[in-house]
């Protein structure tokens, strides 16, 4: 199994020297499996119980642990906001069972914009982790909810299924919430409950109501005769979409825009989601400040 060399990148302006940072940081290098099915778990990245790998590097390796130091450095660490994003990844692992430490990545003082933050996450987006004890027993840092979903799915076994075709018609509706229903949810939150909402031209908002409303077709068709996106079994697709369509009927408060009403297998299924215990619990971790 090839190992991938040390990933170095710099730290820009005077904020590396204001926190006391070196002017670049290099992440260690963590190795890969080429491939990783489902059906076969030799080809599965293999997870070494810490106590196994006396040589893994220490957390604090890691320069967001200079802002937000890790009390129980042996647990995944989860840089969040419970966003709809971001309660993807607490969701999942109050879903699994992992142990975890959560940090809230506060976008009221811009955290995500920090140096730290960056070097985990440098598209500057929630969430990321942080896994002590990823492939190989080597520390592994994700962002990107998507990608975090399905290494943790793989990392236990869970939410995914086992076979390669449900494996893969699992990440299909993963990309589909990823690439279509996060996006335009977004959009009509920001033109129907932002700064949007004050634009006379009403044109850009009901360009993405009504692309809104067709993916809600799509999901709605999708769940008919089904309990959730795989049929009777609960995955990471479905953790991934029903947070957005509760925070766009509820926080948004555009469910009237978009006629929620029309579209009942996806209530019904938002029902059930929201009634799940993990994922009562997940919407609120990390807790706000």
């Amino acid at each position: 199994m090839p190992n991938v060399g040390m990933i170095c990148q710099p730290l820009y302006g005077p904020l590396s020297k204001k926190v006391g940072m070196p002017q670049k940081f290099c992440l260690p290098p963590v190795a890969y499996p080429s491939r990783s099915f489902g059906l076969n778990s030799a080809l599965r990245p293999r997870f070494v119980p810490p106590q196994d790998n006396p040589d893994m590097t220490h957390l604090s390796d890691f320069p967001i642990t200079q802002k937000w130091p890790a009390q129980h450095p042996d647990r995944i660490q989860l840089y969040s906001l419970p966003t709809p994003n971001g309660v993807k990844v607490s969701i999942m692992l109050e879903e699994t069972g992992l142990s975890y430490e959560p940090h809230l990545v506060s976008f009221e003082t811009s955290d995500q914009l920090s140096p730290e933050f960056l070097s985990l996450s440098p598209n500057n987006k929630i969430p990321a982790i942080l896994d002590p004890n990823g492939p190989e027993g080597e520390p592994l840092a994700l962002f990107e909810s998507g990608a975090i979903l399905i290494y943790l799915a793989e990392k236990t076994g869970k939410l995914m299924p086992q076979d390669a075709a449900g494996r893969y018609e699992t990440i299909q509706w993963l990309m589909f919430q990823m690439g279509g229903i996060g996006p335009m949810f977004g959009q009509v939150g920001f033109f129907h409950k932002f700064a949007g909402k004050e634009y006379e031209d009403k044109r850009p908002r009901d360009r993405y109501v009504a692309e809104s409303k067709r993916l809600l077709g799509v999901l709605n068709q999708r769940l008919a005769g089904r309990t959730w996106l795989m049929g009777d079994t609960y995955t990471i697709a479905d953790i991934a979409t029903f947070p957005w369509v509760r925070n766009l009927i509820g926080f948004y408060e555009a469910g009237a825009l978009v006629e929620i009403n029309n579209f009942p297998n996806v209530t019904r299924a938002l029902e059930t989601f929201v009634a799940r215990p993990a994922v009562a619990k997940g919407l609120g971790i990390p807790k706000r400040g």
